[in-house]
C-alpha cells in the first residue's frame, strides 16, 4: 500500500511538472503576428509596446505622418515583455522602438529593483535583436488610481534615467512634469474615469514630450 501511495504522489508531482501554465498573452501575441503577416510593417518604422497606457494610444491621432505601429498588451509588465520581445519585434525593423510598462508591476507587488532588473533585460534584449533601433522608454507615470505607490515607481524611473544616460541608443522620457498640477498632485483632467488611462489630452502632452525622440 505504501508503494502505491508513494508512486502516485510521484507519478502526480511528474505530470504536473510535465505540464506548462498557458500564457495568459499568448492570443495578444498570435493576433500580433497575424496581423504582420497580413500586413507586414515596413521598415524604418516606430514601434510603440507595453501595458495598456501603450495598447490604449491612438497612433493615427497624434502621429499621423508617422509609420507608427502599436505593439501594446493591455495588463502585461516588463517581465511579459521581455518573455515576448522575440515575437513582437520578429516582423518589424524600427529606427523607434517606443516602450512603456511598470504600472502593473509596482501595483502588482514586485520590488523597484525587480522592475528594473526586468527593465534592463528588456532593453537589452531589444538592443541584441534591433541593434540599430533607438529605444525610448517612458516613466512610470504618476495617475491617482495609484498615487500611493508612486515613490516606489519613482524609484525605478530613476534608475532608468541613470541607465539611459549611459547608453548612446536610449533615451528616457520623463512624464512627470506635463502630468503633475501646481499642487504637486496627478492631474485628474489629464485621465479617465478610472484615474489611471489617460485620456486624449494626456496622450496629446506625451506626443509632445516624444516628437523630438523620433526623428
Amino acid at each position: 500500500m505504501f508503494r502505491v501511495v508513494v508512486m502516485t504522489v510521484l507519478l502526480t508531482a511528474f505530470c504536473a511538472a510535465g505540464v506548462e501554465e498557458p500564457d495568459r498573452w499568448e492570443k495578444d501575441i498570435r493576433a500580433f503576428e497575424e496581423a504582420d503577416r497580413v500586413s507586414p510593417p515596413a521598415p524604418d518604422g516606430i514601434l510603440f509596446t507595453g501595458s495598456s497606457t501603450a495598447r490604449m494610444w491612438d497612433l493615427k491621432r497624434d502621429f499621423p505622418d508617422l509609420p507608427a505601429v502599436n505593439r501594446g498588451f493591455g495588463g502585461s509588465s516588463f517581465a511579459d515583455l521581455v518573455r515576448h520581445a522575440d515575437r513582437i519585434l520578429a516582423a518589424h525593423r524600427p529606427r523607434v522602438v517606443v516602450v512603456y510598462s511598470g504600472d502593473n508591476d509596482i501595483a502588482g507587488g514586485a520590488p523597484p529593483e525587480e522592475v528594473f532588473r526586468n527593465f534592463e533585460q528588456f532593453a537589452e534584449k531589444n538592443h541584441t535583436l534591433r541593434p540599430k533601433a533607438r529605444l525610448v522608454v517612458f516613466s512610470i507615470k504618476a495617475s491617482t488610481a495609484r498615487w500611493a505607490q508612486f515613490p516606489a515607481m519613482e524609484e525605478v524611473n530613476g534608475k532608468i534615467r541613470d541607465w539611459a544616460e549611459e547608453r548612446d541608443w536610449a533615451v528616457f522620457v520623463d512624464t512627470k512634469p506635463v502630468m503633475l498640477g501646481e499642487d504637486g498632485q496627478p492631474r485628474a483632467d489629464l485621465y479617465l474615469s478610472d484615474g489611471l488611462h489617460m485620456n486624449p489630452e494626456g496622450y496629446r502632452r506625451w506626443a509632445e514630450l516624444l516628437r523630438p525622440h523620433l526623428d
